[in-house]
C-alpha cells in the first residue's frame, strides 16, 4: 500500500527534468523542481492530490494532475529505483525515463 511513500521525500532524476517529490499522505504530495529542462520554472512548487495505486510490493502507479492542466502518471519501482513518466503540457505528450530514490 501507499505507506511505504508516506512520509518520505524523493528524488526524481528525469534526465534535464528532476524534481523531490514528498508525500504527505496516501492522497497528498508536494513536488519542488530542481531542474525544469524548460518543462516548468527552476524552483516551481505545488501541492496536488495524488492517486497511488500499488502494482505489487515496492511498484507505484502515482498520478495527479497540476493547476495548470498538465497531468502526470509515474511508475515508481523503489526495489529497481527507476522511474517511467507520462506528462502532458501544453497539448503535448512526453515520455520520460529516469530513477528514483529515498533522500
Amino acid at each position: 500500500m501507499a505507506a511505504q511513500l508516506v512520509g518520505k521525500t524523493f528524488a526524481a532524476d528525469l534526465g534535464p527534468l528532476q524534481v523531490r517529490c514528498t508525500y504527505e499522505s496516501a492522497t497528498r504530495m508536494t513536488f519542488v523542481v530542481t531542474s525544469g529542462a524548460g518543462m516548468t520554472a527552476d524552483g516551481h512548487t505545488e501541492t496536488v492530490d495524488v492517486e497511488i495505486v500499488e502494482i505489487r510490493p515496492q511498484v507505484y502507479l502515482v498520478s495527479w494532475q497540476e493547476a495548470d492542466g498538465a497531468t502526470v502518471v509515474h511508475v515508481e519501482d523503489l526495489a529497481a529505483s527507476t522511474l517511467q513518466s507520462i506528462v502532458t503540457l501544453d497539448g503535448r505528450l512526453h515520455r520520460l525515463t529516469g530513477t528514483i530514490k529515498e533522500i
